[in-house]
């Protein structure tokens, strides 16, 4: 089975968005040099090459993306966490109540493929509650936003060991990736 990595951007003061649920700042790097209408070629190029198998979702993010007009970035399938499904759910996408059970059936429709878990922090804290991710990649943008919504509060599980990350440098960003320890 392939490897479920949680994929999120956050500030280097550890927020996912600001007070107001708003990314458009710490997403800059996603559509920079493509116009803000599609993503740029390098985040094209990352998902092209990474996201091979399944995506997790969570329901906030797929209702602010609009459902990604049912065609989301990458052609896999998506399964987003939540209780209800909205009338015009595209045929990419399976709508599942809990975390686990996306993870699990992202990882079945993966195959040997990765499973990339995406949607913010409540996802993210229910994922390493229940030990599901295997890697954590924190795309580092260079920006203070001072107060927010943070990545990373009280875990369940308590303190989760991380090995060694594998570090990339970008113009407008650096990618962290970090073992999750099991």
């Amino acid at each position: 089975m392939g490897t479920v990595v949680l994929d999120i951007t956050m500030s280097l003061d550890g927020f996912v968005a600001t007070p107001d649920h708003d990314t458009e700042r710490l997403h800059a790097w996603v559509f920079a040099d493509a116009g803000q209408t599609v993503f740029g070629p390098e985040v094209r190029e990352l998902m092209r090459t990474s996201w091979t198998g399944a995506v997790v979702a969570g329901r906030r993010t797929y209702d602010v993306s609009g459902g990604w007009g049912g065609e989301p970035p990458v052609p896999v399938p998506y399964f987003v966490v939540s209780h209800d499904v909205p009338d015009d759910a595209g045929p990419r996408f399976t709508f599942v109540a809990d975390v686990r059970g996306a993870v699990e059936k992202a990882r079945a429709a993966a195959g040997d493929g990765g499973v990339y878990v995406m949607g913010g922090p409540d996802i993210a804290r229910q994922c390493l509650d229940d030990g599901l991710l295997d890697e954590i990649r924190i795309h580092l943008v260079p920006v203070l936003l001072g107060d927010g919504v943070r990545l990373f509060g009280a875990l369940r599980a308590g303190p989760v060991e991380l090995g060694t990350p594998r570090v990339r440098e970008f113009p407008l960003r650096t990618e962290l990736t970090f073992p999750v320890l099991k």
